[in-house]
């Protein structure tokens, strides 16, 4: 019924057999029982290898639930009367954080089909004795030797029985019948071991298995938070691991093969050692995630005395309309020589909109004295132009009048020039404006082009 897991093991040990047969013949004295004992932990071997990606899942998800354990227990005690409620929100934190529990268990319920399945095979290599509910009976001693076991033949049948590791056969135990042994030698030839030696052989077995098993236990407890060593499940589940199985190992040793004994040690070994590299590898991925967080946040922080260029109240990312920058304004038509940067404001639309010319005569204010000096010699030109030619008409007009009057030649002259000053400092009188009240805007806003 259960050939599909008795074949795949009988396989594996098998062909672990047939390799340490090329390096250690059959025809070696004594050899013989440490051949198979070599294929019994390397099939253990083999099946772990197998089932290592699933361990790693296993202490993924462990770490997992160690997270949100204390999620958990909040929700648990939020909805402790509703019990439907309870677990519809403890299945969708599980499934936000990816957590499935039963990744934690595989790699147990897998192991459980092997070991049943060893167990199976190497009670078939005696079938003298009923092999309980999924035995077809007992056989005696001649058909037994002379049957084949799954992938072994009759001949590794025989020497499998007549071999021994340390004086007693790999499928003996404790409390075995005397009325089996016979198996364990060629018909008519007296048997070779007695109970006290199995004990001697098993025992020690036992109490390696139970330490391995303990010490194993003991190692992954002390891997567990303090907040998950608080909750009773877990405290109960550590006892038993600690505990119970161990003690569990040394009640049911004696009724247990020697090869299944041997199954667990190397079973413990495996786990020991593998539980190092793989906690070993996540510690190491962890504090590697660690630094590269440090890193990025030490990269994106700002420089001592840099000020940031962001995510400051009131700073700003670059120029906004109507900033001078480099002597232009952003979004203006009016350009400056001078290097003048205005603050935004505000009312700034406002402003606009009152006074439409302020971005023109604020520009010509901030412009510089020499600007200012420059327009002012435009304008102080084109208005003496305009004065000298008013006063040429004004001298032309008195030549005309000297004829009829002598005394109105003076006051006609001297009205040409008063016109002609006038008419300078008409043409000059605003920029000298500008020009004061730049000044003056200048020392009380502290900078020029600011805000008035």
């Amino acid at each position: 019924m259960l050939n599909f897991i008795y074949y795949p093991v009988s396989g594996i040990m098998w062909v672990w057999n047939w390799i340490f047969n090329l390096l250690i013949p059959w025809d070696s004295p004594g050899w013989d029982g440490v051949v198979w004992a070599l294929s019994v932990v390397f099939l253990v071997f083999t099946l772990r290898a197998i089932l290592y990606k699933p361990f790693v899942k296993q202490i993924r998800t462990t770490k997992k639930m160690q997270e949100i354990n204390p999620q958990l227990q909040a929700i648990r005690k939020k909805y402790a009367k509703d019990r439907v409620k309870m677990t519809e929100e403890m299945q969708k934190l599980q499934r936000e954080h990816g957590f499935n529990p039963l990744l934690g268990c595989l790699p147990m319920l897998l192991q459980i089909p092997v070991f049943i399945g060893l167990f199976h095979v190497l009670r078939s290599f005696n079938r003298t004795g009923s092999l309980g509910p999924l035995s077809h009976g007992s056989m005696t001693v001649e058909a037994t030797r002379s049957t084949p076991n799954y992938f072994f033949s009759a001949d590794q049948v025989q020497n499998f029985l007549d071999a021994r590791f340390f004086g007693v056969p790999l499928s003996a135990f404790i409390t075995q019948p005397v009325q089996q042994w016979e198996a364990f030698v060629q018909p008519g030839q007296p048997i070779d071991f007695t109970r006290t030696q199995i004990a001697i052989v098993v025992v020690p077995i036992m109490i390696i298995a139970s330490i391995a098993t303990h010490m194993n236990s003991r190692a992954s407890v002390a891997r567990q938070p303090e907040a998950a060593l608080e909750n009773p499940q877990t405290r109960m589940m550590n006892m038993l691991a600690l505990y119970i199985f161990p003690l569990g190992i040394l009640v049911t040793g004696p009724f247990f093969p020697v090869a299944i004994l041997l199954y667990w040690v190397s079973n413990n070994l495996w786990t020991y050692g593998q539980q190092h590299i793989v906690f070993g590898r996540i510690a190491a991925e962890e504090d590697a995630a660690k630094l590269a967080k440090q890193e990025k946040q030490r990269a994106n922080a700002p420089k001592p005395g840099a000020r940031p260029e962001t995510g400051r109240k009131g700073g700003r990312a670059g120029p906004t309309d109507g900033d001078v920058v480099d002597g232009d304004v952003v979004d203006g038509e009016v350009t400056s020589a001078a290097v003048v940067k205005t603050s935004s404001s505000p009312f700034k639309s406002v402003q606009k909109w009152l006074r439409p010319d302020r971005g023109e005569s604020k520009a010509s204010e901030t412009g510089g004295d020499l600007a200012a000096s420059d327009a002012g010699d435009a304008v102080s030109g084109v208005s003496s132009d305009d004065a000298s030619s008013g006063s040429g008409g004004a001298s032309d007009a008195g030549a005309k009048g000297s004829g009829s009057t002598g005394s109105g030649s003076p006051a006609s002259g001297s009205g040409g020039a008063g016109a002609s000053a006038a008419g300078q400092k008409s043409g000059t009188g605003h920029v000298a404006g500008k020009k004061r009240g730049g000044a003056t805007r200048r020392k009380k806003g502290g900078r020029p082009g600011g805000r008035h």
